[in-house]
């Protein structure tokens, strides 16, 4: 039996984990009902916000659909087959924000979640729910549930005065094609890691990073407290992935969020930001891309092809991270 816990973020957190299930055959990949493996997610939080009256949990909500079989496979989030009728009947009253679409399908999602919220449960009993409906076959959790959303701190391009805007219109409005100064975790100094992500950390035979954004995705995840103090107290080997592949991310805007924060869009330079649990970071091994290389003191660092271009391509890369952390599978 093997219990692997990942810390991910969105599309590519997703699709990691289908890697893992495919490892383990687990959910879609499962072969029996009768298996002995387990799979947790620490999902990030920090892209959650309220639009339109609705919560919305973007990383939740991909890794969900992606694992419950419901993603729309082109865009590699949403649902499949989804209608847009109550994002163009909110354009014609006008109402903001309306850079943001919430799909017909997906509305009915948050719609739910914001019910229960009110209704006073924690946001890891209602993805529980949620997730009763999808079966993604693997425990989705929250890293918190408590607010910790990611805000970004930019220049107004009229006058170059600095104001702080929520991460989903840094991204999805701008693009990352504002002037950004850096990266808030509004909310963290309330907030705490639930019992169930310390406990999936804690309990694990192995901790991997998926290939997630490192700053606004993974290190939005290690933001709340109580999350890092896990990784560097688990008796687990802490495995990660590099998300940056010849000085590019492999999807997404993990340059322009690394270079705000002063690291080099560099497998070496990323896996040197997490650093290494022989000293005051979170890493014991690190996987990078073939024809990468990394010198990070205190981690065995491996290089393997990181292409997520299936399940079974990534099945690959998690066991090779398996065989470098020297977990028997």
């Amino acid at each position: 039996m093997a219990r692997i816990t990942v810390l991910v973020g969105g599309v590519g957190g997703a699709r990691f984990l289908l890697g893992v299930q495919e490892l383990l055959g687990l959910g879609q990949f499962a072969q029996t009902e009768d298996h002995n493996h387990v799979l947790d997610a620490v999902v990030n939080i920090g892209d959650d916000a309220w639009i339109h009256g609705v919560r919305v949990c973007p990383d939740l909500d991909t890794c969900m659909y992606t694992l419950g079989g419901g993603v729309d496979p082109e865009r590699g989030w949403g649902h499949r087959d989804e209608t847009w009728h109550a994002k163009e009947e909110l354009a014609r009253y006008g109402v903001q924000p309306d850079w943001f679409g919430l799909g017909d399908r997906d509305l009915a999602t948050h719609l739910v979640r914001t019910q229960m919220l009110n209704a006073g449960y924690p946001l890891t009993q209602i993805t529980a729910a949620l997730c009763d409906r999808w079966e993604p076959g693997a425990q989705l959790l929250p890293a918190s549930d408590d607010r910790c959303e990611t805000h970004v701190v930019i220049s107004d391009e009229a006058d170059g005065t600095r104001r702080a805007i929520h991460f989903q219109e840094w991204w999805v409005r701008y693009r990352a094609q504002v002037p950004t100064h850096s990266f808030a975790f509004v909310g963290a100094e309330k907030a705490r890691a639930t019992t169930e992500a310390v406990a999936a950390i804690a309990d694990a035979d192995v901790v991997m990073l998926a290939p997630s954004n490192p700053v606004v995705s993974v290190g939005a995840i290690l933001a709340v407290p109580g999350i890092r103090a896990a990784l560097r107290a688990t008796s687990a080997p802490v495995v990660g992935y590099s998300p940056i592949i010849g000085g590019k991310p492999l999807r997404g805007m993990a340059d322009a969020c690394l270079s705000v924060i002063g690291v080099d869009s560099t497998a070496q330079a990323v896996g040197r930001h997490y650093g290494a649990r022989s000293g005051t970071g979170i890493l014991d091994c690190w996987l990078v891309h073939d024809g990468d290389d990394a010198d990070i003191e205190g981690v065995a660092v491996r290089s393997i092809p990181l292409l997520m271009t299936d399940p079974k391509a990534t099945a690959e890369m998690v066991r090779a991270g398996l065989d470098l952390a020297g977990v028997p599978m």
